[in-house]
């Protein structure tokens, strides 16, 4: 084996320019596969990351105004969430995992001399594990007991945090909404979120729903949040909590604009299919550049064939087998693949590591040599080698001894 690499590497060095241009279509090549593939996943991920800022796999619902003339009921009544309608619809729907209803407002927020006017939501406690309200380390979101006993206790978004405390930590420390004092017992962590249906997550204030209801009173909530117990089942729960509705305020069950539903699993579907797709089309470009090395690499090994058309003969006319002959220059081949894909990596990890120095990370996320790319180009670059020595290889296994010692 060694001695196979070692005299392909004196063929090379005969053929300089040749195998400039062979290791070069392998190297870009190998460079392109990489660097596309691991663009493609980082703006995924990105993508995603940003998507799931408003929360995953989630259903926001709002109630609206009925379209179909049904059980004696005109067409154009306006319907509402009440009090009590997310634990009705928890009790109807088992599919249903986690629900909260969402009463929001503007009010006006004082810290001392600092006053701002922020929006204010009251959500139980589960509302935290549907729309990613991660607290930040010593300090919690609202639980059961701030919600039993209508505890003045409020969670922040981190942008609320910097304007009224300035640098300094809000945790622990009083703020006033509309003059009542509360106690912040949670600051959201920074996170990036790309859409919303009432404000960034950042800007906010929540408080637990029974001490806004002790407040403010309001009959009407704005909205629920739930999410399905089993993510497969959303459609299906989607499809209960409208019968379910229907049945209460007695509306046409088929009636979608009585009840809009805002279910961001079809956004992720979207995403997977068009990332996808995406990934698959970059990964097509860098396997032509390669294919266009493989190219080179099968016309570098015909010539060493061709050029040593005599020693082959002469092997073949002292005994040596035709796959031991196959054998030889596949190696050939896959010593000068091998060698450019060593130095495509490397160039790769180099520009990896480059651009995940320069202030791109907000744009197209981090840059991983994921092993999923590095396994697939490892195994595009192994079958276009094959295909492009086999027949060199091929050739030079077949040659007429007689013939090929006369050349």
């Amino acid at each position: 084996m060694l001695k196979n690499i070692l005299q392909v590497l004196r063929e090379l060095k005969k053929q300089k320019l040749r195998t400039f241009l062979t290791l070069f279509g392998i190297i870009w090549g190998t460079v392109s596969v990489i660097l596309l593939l691991a663009f493609g996943f980082a703006i995924k991920a990105q993508t995603s990351e940003s998507m799931h800022g408003l929360g995953e796999s989630i259903c926001i619902m709002w109630s609206g105004k009925t379209s179909i003339s049904y059980a004696g009921f005109p067409r154009g009544r306006n319907l509402h969430f009440q009090k009590g309608d997310a634990e009705f619809l928890r009790d109807q729907v088992p599919l249903i995992g986690n629900i909260s209803p969402q009463y929001s407002r503007s009010v006006a927020v004082r810290v001392k001399d600092k006053k701002q006017s922020f929006n204010i939501n009251a959500v139980l406690p589960e509302f935290t594990k549907m729309r990613n309200l991660v607290p930040r380390m010593g300090g919690r979101f609202l639980n059961q007991l701030d919600e039993k006993k209508r505890r003045r206790v409020v969670f922040i978004g981190f942008d609320v945090e910097e304007k009224m405390f300035g640098k300094g930590n809000g945790l622990g420390k009083t703020i006033y909404i509309e003059g009542m004092p509360f106690t912040v017992i949670g600051v959201l962590i920074q996170k990036k979120q790309d859409s919303s249906y009432n404000g960034r997550d950042k800007d906010a204030i929540y408080m637990p729903v029974s001490t806004y209801l002790g407040i403010y009173g309001d009959r009407y909530m704005d909205n629920m949040v739930c999410k399905a117990e089993n993510v497969e089942y959303t459609d299906q729960m989607k499809d209960d909590i409208q019968l379910a509705y229907a049945r209460k305020y007695r509306f046409h069950p088929d009636d979608t604009e009585a009840l809009g539903i805002w279910d961001t699993t079809e956004n992720e579907k979207f995403l997977n299919t068009f990332f996808g797709g995406f990934n698959i089309f970059l990964g097509v470009v860098g396997v032509m550049t390669l294919i266009v090395g493989g190219i080179g690499i099968s016309n570098i090994m015909y010539v060493i064939v061709e050029e040593r058309t005599n020693e082959i003969g002469i092997k073949r006319a002292v005994g040596a087998k035709k796959h031991l002959i196959l054998f030889q220059y596949l190696t050939e081949t896959f010593v000068i693949a091998g060698l450019g894909t060593i130095i495509g990596f490397l160039i790769s990890m180099g520009i990896i590591a480059l651009t995940n120095q320069l202030p791109l990370k907000e744009y197209i996320g981090t840059l991983v040599l994921d092993p999923v790319i590095a396994m697939t180009t490892i195994i595009i670059i192994v079958m276009i080698t094959l295909a492009a020595g086999w027949g060199p290889a091929t050739r030079a296994s077949n040659l007429d001894p007689v013939i090929a010692i006369n050349k």
